[in-house]
């Protein structure tokens, strides 16, 4: 009987949102979806039919839906264009716009459209900003699903817990948080003072360096310092950059040091450009002590998005520096593929002390460069996907545009020499 209910709710819900698409199990919505929107916690994407972008996404959320399936979280899909009242309620401005909704609060998604991030999302959206762990196994599985989480240990209570908690739901949509009691925690980490604030990343941990001082502290001072370190650890050592992180990357407020190297399709790099990457990631994980306050490290397999930030073409491999503050970017004098451990260290020194050549910047000179050469770059983007296409689209409105100002123009001309021709008639007779 309890089986025979949840299939006429389940039936009664899709005549209300629409029908899971073919061979999917993302609902597809329509305006009805505004009168439903809290019932439950959502992953939703719109999209338009005619955007590239949206047709890329799909079979990636069809993924997530089916990895979600069993969990809290619904997963649909809503076409703008036949339900623009539903994209003016969510103010969609750009396709695709992934969204996470419960009750009535909106989280618009941010972070690279694959499966394991989207899900990542998802699933951290739908729980309390703060997971509390009770088991000592338990710690065993966070270490072996995730690649970085923070957790709290010590009593629930306190300036320290209330920083952090607050840092937890500022921060929700970008890591995981977790808390514990110091009998469980005991058996994983090895702190000496409590309360302790740790992040643990590929394999290691590290602790907020005033959690045990903090009742000695400025709770300004305490609120800004748990923030600020929660905002710059949320990060791998070493990441790939993609169009959608490097913003967030930026707000470390640190030098973003980044390689730059070609992925092919299938996301294979020729070895001398690895070789390459793996020189500056192994500098970085041997000497993180001495350069992690000051510098995020990097790497990028799409060159295009280098170019977007030095405004030129970049051979690569190459190696670039990016001030996160002013904009300014460095680019090391030396050949890239010469490049040695020891000249990596000269180049990261300049910086520190200044002593680098600065390019770039935020004013409103470089501002309306980079402007007219994104313009360049999706032109020609647009040009070598689909030249056929790419006609059509410039090409009908020039047409449109010489004909109106041939009328202008040439109108005149034209009456005024028809004008002259009945002139000359009537004098002659």
């Amino acid at each position: 009987m309890k089986t025979t209910w949840s299939w006429i709710l389940l039936s009664a819900l899709l005549l209300i949102l629409g029908s899971p698409v073919i061979s999917s199990r993302v609902l597809e919505l329509s305006d009805r979806f505004i009168d439903v929107r809290h019932e439950g916690q959502w992953l939703v994407m719109f999209y338009a039919p005619w955007c590239g972008y949206c047709k890329k996404t799909e079979p990636i959320f069809a993924l997530v839906a089916q990895a979600l399936h069993a969990t809290n979280v619904r997963v649909g899909r809503l076409d703008c264009t036949k339900y623009p009242a539903a994209a003016r309620e969510f103010k969609v401005r750009v396709y695709p716009t992934i969204m996470f909704i419960k009750g009535n609060m909106e989280y618009s998604y941010s972070g690279d459209r694959s499966k394991d991030e989207l899900v990542d999302y998802a699933l951290r959206m739908s729980g309390p900003p703060v997971q509390l762990v009770t088991r000592t196994e338990s710690v065993d599985m966070l270490k072996g699903s995730h690649t970085i989480f923070f957790m709290f240990v010590g009593q629930q209570e306190g300036v320290v817990w209330d920083t952090y908690y607050a840092a937890a739901e500022g921060y929700q949509e970008h890591g995981f948080f977790y808390a514990t009691s110091e009998d469980v925690a005991a058996q994983h980490f090895d702190f000496e003072k409590l309360p302790a604030v740790i992040v643990y990343k590929e394999e290691q941990h590290h602790f907020y360096p005033h959690g045990h001082i903090a009742h000695e502290m400025d709770p300004l001072e305490v609120n800004e310092t748990i923030f600020q370190w929660v905002n710059v650890e949320r990060f791998v050592l070493f990441p790939k950059i993609t169009r959608f992180n490097i913003h967030q990357l930026l707000k470390t407020k640190k030098y973003l040091v980044v390689a730059v190297v070609q992925e092919d399709k299938l996301q294979q790099i020729a070895s001398h450009e690895l070789e390459f990457r793996d020189m500056v990631e192994g500098v970085i994980r041997k000497h993180r002590p001495r350069y992690h306050d000051q510098f995020q490290f990097g790497w990028i397999g799409e060159p295009s998005i280098a170019h977007s930030i030095i405004l030129d073409q970049l051979p690569t491999p190459h190696l670039i520096a990016i001030n996160s503050t002013t904009q300014h970017h460095y680019i090391p004098d030396d050949d890239p593929m010469q490049m040695t451990p020891q000249a990596l260290h000269l180049f990261l020194e300049s910086i520190s002390n200044e002593s680098a050549t600065a390019y770039g910047g935020d004013t409103y000179f470089v501002r309306l460069n980079r402007a007219l050469f994104e313009v360049r770059r999706s032109l020609k983007d647009m040009w070598q996907g689909n030249p056929v296409l790419t006609t059509v689209i410039f090409g009908l409105p020039l047409g449109f545009l010489s004909l109106i100002m041939y009328s202008i123009f040439c109108g005149d001309c034209l009456v005024t020499e028809e004008e002259s021709e009945e002139e000359g008639h009537e004098k002659k007779e």
